[in-house]
């Protein structure tokens, strides 16, 4: 396949995040290494989305906090950003919602047509309204009418980065603008592109749980967006999926990630990481990277059993 009939993705996740840690992180890394060794798919941004405050989980430290924190993690990252806009809502937002958030913001910010799982679309993805001049405005005598896959990967590079990899400063959060049209400085061929939920076997689990999951949410989020899987302590993917008969339905729209890394569950788990907080334990840096960590005890966060 060439770069330009590649699916061009973006990696959503969501999450208390309370705090991120080193496994949330690791998480896209290796999703994005998986998708690209399929030689199918090309990563081009990842979202962290940390849930409201509503949310109600005990030990919920507030959105400004965990925010900020998700910030630290990934101010190294030249393609993973942190989106507030789920924790700027007035309450608690579903994870089909958020995504449904994101994929409107593309269409709107890139003049992006996103093609879901189950039906491709065949119409170019990134372009130029119809009833505008067909003629490209990039295009001048000494230029090819069609655009080279180095200049489309360019643009498409450029105007995504706008969206996915530009961090604003630790302090302050800003949307996107929604207004913004990123995608009428030149007109592409087609282009695919997905959103898709990165989560670990847990939430893959918690799809079997009955009534945990509305099942309305689960089609529009397994059958139209598609999930990437990064199993934990060796689950059985498999098994977990023959457990639910969306999932099942679905199964071709479940990329689990197959790697040789070890991945326990400690590495990931937020928990573990608070529980080394409050006892003082050295071995959170093996879950916590160090701006964290400097943060957390500047703030006086997680020092009580119940946070």
């Amino acid at each position: 396949m060439t770069e330009t009939t590649k699916t061009h993705v973006i990696l959503l996740a969501c999450g208390s995040f309370n705090p991120i840690t080193k496994g949330h992180i690791q998480m896209f890394e290796r999703a994005r290494d998986y998708l690209h060794k399929t030689g199918r798919f090309i990563v081009i941004g990842g979202i962290v989305s940390p849930v409201h405050d509503s949310y109600g989980k005990q030990g919920l430290v507030s959105s400004r906090h965990r925010l900020i924190m998700c910030q630290l993690a990934v101010q190294n990252s030249d393609w993973i950003r942190v989106d507030p806009w789920e924790c700027y809502q007035d309450t608690w937002q579903t994870t089909c919602s958020v995504l449904e958030h994101h994929r409107d913001l593309m269409k709107r910010v890139t003049g992006c047509i996103l093609s879901n799982v189950n039906t491709p679309s065949m119409t170019p993805v990134i372009g130029q309204p119809q009833h505008e001049n067909t003629q490209p405005i990039y295009q001048n005598s000494n230029v090819p009418t069609k655009p080279t896959a180095a200049k489309i990967l360019g643009k498409v590079g450029e105007s995504l980065t706008r969206i996915c990899c530009v961090r604003p400063p630790v302090e302050r959060f800003t949307f996107v603008d929604e207004n913004a049209n990123l995608g009428t400085v030149m007109r592409y061929e087609e282009i695919e592109l997905r959103i898709l939920l990165l989560c670990g076997s847990d939430l893959l689990e918690s799809f079997c749980i009955p009534g945990l999951w509305n099942e309305a949410d689960m089609e529009v989020i397994v059958g139209d967006f598609g999930i990437v899987v990064v199993p934990r302590d060796a689950a059985d993917t498999d098994r977990i999926m023959n457990h639910s008969s969306i999932l099942r339905k679905y199964k071709n729209n479940i990329m689990v990630v197959k790697d040789d890394i070890n991945h326990p569950m400690s590495v990931v788990s937020s928990t573990k990481s608070r529980l080394a907080l409050q006892h003082g334990d050295g071995h959170v840096v093996d879950y916590l990277s160090q701006p964290v960590i400097d943060y957390i005890l500047k703030s006086q966060l997680y020092i009580n059993a119940s946070g």
